[in-house]
């Protein structure tokens, strides 16, 4: 079986070659220097190493503003041009007009179809499903589309099994900030966990949201762990998946994370890497977020 697994990192674009404000540059990125020999920059957006392609990702679609997740996340899970749509940026949540075209035109609900398997591999604290009960349906693009249409969400049982993720990787604020007692995971422990899941299925997709986040210029007590655990978790993820049946492909919404200047989005290139069997065709042919989604489902069958 031929199989996908896509890494959502909210919040991640491609900037200036500026020591200062941008973190990529400034502290280094492993991942980016040993693979692709550099740091990907709006000076020097396309990197390629072996079967590996970084490059940037066009996240305003034609509309004016900083992108905003909810339209960003719609147009890159679903495939359309939601700002346009709206017409205007909208987030972090999706608009209302849009929330039919995610339940129904999502990734995760194209790989539930005819025999196909998707899986989400987030999995979610009590306080969401709390949150659920309460009928509040303020929720991002993928919850969205997963409460629409019934798919389960991960538990804090399907974590201790080693079947599904935290959005931070490893466990940790699970503990500190929600009073959990879960063990401590590796960055490598949690890659290695995210391939074996990903080669049961057609389509697995994992969303990391923390880079959002530091880029807001929040938690900056956290930017460390934050930063070089997700540095080794893709480093991990991208050198010891297997080429022959896996493709992986990393992406994001809008710019945000590299740089550092403002607390707001940017309107640079979103980060996009491909990799492993169709990572060439999706490098030719995904130009804008909104092409991610019918370009996996062409090359992936």
């Amino acid at each position: 079986m031929n199989s996908v697994l896509m890494i959502f990192l909210d919040g991640v674009g491609i900037g200036k070659k500026d020591k200062k404000y941008n973190p990529f540059v400034k502290y280094g990125f492993n991942t980016f220097k040993t693979i692709f020999s550099g740091i990907p920059t709006l000076e020097n957006p396309f990197l390629i190493g072996d079967k590996k392609y970084l490059f940037g990702t066009d996240a305003n679609l034609g509309v004016k503003g900083f992108p905003q997740s909810g339209t960003g996340q719609a147009s890159l899970f679903c495939g359309f041009n939601a700002p346009k749509q709206v017409g205007k940026h909208f987030g972090p949540f999706p608009y209302s007009t849009t929330i039919p075209t995610v339940k129904e035109d999502h990734l995760l609900k194209h790989y539930s179809k005819k025999n196909k398997s998707g899986f989400f591999a987030n999995a979610y604290p009590k306080i969401f499903f709390d949150y659920l009960k309460s009928d509040r349906t303020r929720l991002g693009v993928t919850a969205t589309c997963c409460r629409l249409n019934d798919f389960r969400f991960n538990t804090v049982t399907d974590l201790r099994k080693g079947k599904a993720l935290t959005s931070e990787i490893t466990n940790d604020r699970w503990n500190e900030r929600l009073g959990y007692k879960l063990p401590l995971i590796k960055a490598q422990t949690a890659a290695h966990r995210l391939l074996k899941t990903a080669v049961k299925y057609k389509f697995t997709l994992y969303e990391f949201y923390m880079l959002d986040h530091l880029g807001h210029l929040r938690i900056k007590n956290e930017f460390n762990n934050i930063y070089n655990t997700l540095d080794l978790f893709l480093f991990t993820i991208l050198t010891e998946y297997n080429d022959k049946i896996l493709t992986i492909i990393i992406c994001s919404d809008h710019g945000n994370f590299e740089d550092l200047s403002v607390k707001t989005h940017t309107r640079n290139p979103s980060l996009t890497i491909t990799a492993g069997k169709y990572a060439e065709d999706l490098f030719n042919s995904v130009k804008s977020i909104n092409d991610i989604k019918p370009a996996i489902i062409k090359y992936c069958r």
